[in-house]
């Protein structure tokens, strides 16, 4: 498991890099993932904890995008409990795509009510790495 999770953070690292370098804010850090895999939100907030640690005081913002069809998930109060606990503790954001939501047939007031709903999830996404944020796709 902690060779996984080695191997995720160095993966989102280096492509951290390589991303729109040039908008990027010195004075803080701030990272975006767009996921298509409820399960993938547990090593996604591993990684954001270690950033925070390792980032300090130049951590800013996280936040996790939540796609495709995997979004009929998110009504399952019990499993996501877990991951928005987790999540709060780590000042991470989880983003619902509301495209998915709607293309899924997912009412958005069945969804945990901790999760703010985006209209498009990968416009979001773009948006955000104009602003200079970290992003990566899983």
């Amino acid at each position: 498991m902690k060779k996984s999770i080695l191997i995720f953070t160095a993966f989102f690292m280096l492509f951290s890099i390589t991303t729109n370098s040039q908008n990027h804010n010195p004075e803080k850090n701030n990272y975006v993932v767009l996921t298509k895999k409820i399960p993938q939100l547990q090593p996604i907030l591993i990684t954001a904890e270690e950033l925070q640690a390792e980032d300090a005081h130049h951590f800013g913002d996280f936040q996790v995008i939540v796609c495709g069809q995997t979004v009929k998930g998110l009504t399952d109060k019990e499993q996501m409990q877990k991951f928005i606990q987790r999540a709060k503790k780590a000042n991470v954001a989880l983003k619902a795509c509301g495209f998915s939501l709607k293309k899924f047939g997912v009412d958005p007031k069945e969804i945990p009510s901790e999760m703010e709903v985006v209209e498009n999830g990968i416009l979001y996404d773009f948006q955000l790495q104009k602003k200079g944020y970290f992003s990566i796709e899983l």
